[in-house]
């Protein structure tokens, strides 16, 4: 007999479904007929029409056949009840350091949240259509709002038609990858560099060649060597460097790309955010041959968090863009598109990007000071981006200072393991320490700098 209990919220059809599944699988045997729906209602005082649907979800799942004039009858399961394994849920604690140099943080203070709250208070209204997907390259108003930005701040030659909305760095390079890959198969990128990008690229079956960087940038002698049509830069603040490729370096790269019809990818790093010269044209507003794709985003002038980025695409790769899948969707939500669109349009990024680069350039400027009084210290690289990169003047175990600060709750950075190449250094990022905690914060660390020369 089965329990069907009519005052329950549960459906009465679901109820004998539940009780019929439960004796199929430890009771009846294959090819066994159920009984008829009449005879189940009728016993069960019950509709037909609620016996009907408890047979057509069993049906549905396997469980049973019908057979013409004949009935319901039982198949032949492998059934395996499921039962999950009872685990007692935790929560890993994250450790907490005392002071945290990463490279590439920035203060929550910084952010604008009232603002941001209200533009999207004001953005996010009965008429935004959460029923359509967005537009596949990004909404159109903010794809105009970032042309206009690129126009003023970067030299850039761009329309809005060229630019496509990125859910951040490693997307955009992800998706160039896909849509390079029928161009060329041979990638170059400077060494030392960002080891994402060689990574990504690698992923996609690409030969990857590694090009050192002398003072004014990239070695194009040593790139032509490679024969590579496609290469990876970061002329503005060269990572992990901080080399600002001149002009007329820049020209000339342009120039021996266009000869051999290939495509320089232009990552902007830490353009926004230099701290003792004005910043030089993007490559890509130099460019006549459309033989530059621009990669930027709003990491480090806006926020991490959010994760937007965006490229800037010549025609001809525009074209294969438009011909690929990822073109129907854009993996940005549709409500930070429309607020950043506000937030650019209204003048509170530039007043962002004025607010952020003075305040880091304060930190920067502290945090040199602090390291130059470091005994046998070098400055490696400085004047941009979130962090500033220093070496000792002697043999020195990088690991040995990595495991002394960890144990005194100080995180720091190391840079061969980001940088792809033999060149250790330590990453002091400063972005997300407050200006009243760099000294202490150096303090903390110079102590152990000094321990691994004692040992």
């Amino acid at each position: 007999m089965y329990i069907i209990n009519k005052s329950s919220k549960i459906p009465i059809y679901q109820q004998l479904y539940l009780e019929l599944k439960k004796d199929i699988i430890t009771d009846y045997k294959p090819n066994q007929k159920l009984p008829s729906i009449r005879k189940l209602a009728s016993l069960y005082n019950i509709s037909k029409n609620s016996v009907q649907k408890a047979y057509m979800q069993l049906e549905i799942e396997g469980f049973i056949e019908a057979r013409e004039k004949l009935g319901y009858f039982v198949n032949e399961l492998n059934y395996k009840e499921f039962k999950p394994k009872t685990t007692q849920q935790t929560t890993p604690k994250q450790k907490e350091y005392k002071f945290d140099f990463f490279p590439a943080h920035l203060e929550n203070k910084t952010f604008a949240h009232k603002i941001w709250k209200r533009l999207y208070n004001k953005v996010i209204n009965e008429h935004t259509n959460f029923g359509h997907y967005p537009q596949g390259q990004g909404e159109l108003a903010l794809r105009v709002e970032i042309a206009k930005y690129l126009q003023k701040s970067r030299g850039a030659n761009v329309s809005a038609e060229n630019i496509i909305i990125t859910h951040g760095f490693v997307d955009s390079l992800n998706l160039v990858a896909k849509l390079l890959k029928s161009h060329s198969n041979h990638f170059a990128t400077e060494l030392p560099g960002y080891h994402i990008a060689h990574k990504i690229f690698s992923e996609f079956g690409y030969k990857v060649s590694f090009v050192e960087v002398n003072h004014d940038g990239i070695d194009i002698q040593k790139l032509k060597e490679t024969k590579a049509k496609i290469v990876y830069i970061t002329p503005s603040h060269q990572y992990p460097l901080g080399i600002n490729m001149p002009i007329q370096k820049r020209l000339e790269l342009i120039d021996y790309i266009s000869s051999i019809d290939g495509i320089i990818l232009e990552d902007d790093y830490d353009s926004e955010l230099r701290y003792d010269t004005q910043p030089i044209p993007s490559l890509q507003g130099l460019d006549t041959n459309q033989s530059v794709i621009y990669l930027g985003t709003f990491a480090k002038a806006l926020s991490p968090a959010i994760r937007v980025g965006f490229m800037v695409l010549p025609d001809r790769v525009l074209k294969l863009y438009k011909n690929h899948y990822d073109s129907h969707f854009c993996h940005v939500s549709i409500d930070t598109q429309k607020t950043l669109t506000a937030f650019i349009k209204e003048g509170h990024f530039e007043r962002q990007i004025r607010k952020v680069r003075n305040l880091n350039r304060k930190k920067h400027d502290h945090l040199l000071e602090e390291l130059k009084q470091l005994s046998k210290c070098k400055i490696v690289a400085k004047n941009g981006g979130l962090a500033i990169i220093i070496t000792a003047t002697i043999p020195y175990d990088y690991q040995k200072l990595q495991e002394l600060c960890e144990e005194e709750g100080i995180k720091i950075y190391l840079l061969k393991e980001r940088s792809g190449s033999d060149f250790e250094a330590v990453r002091m990022g400063f972005g997300g320490l407050s200006l009243g905690e760099i000294p202490q914060a150096i303090e903390a660390f110079g102590k152990n700098w000094l321990r691994v020369f004692e040992q």
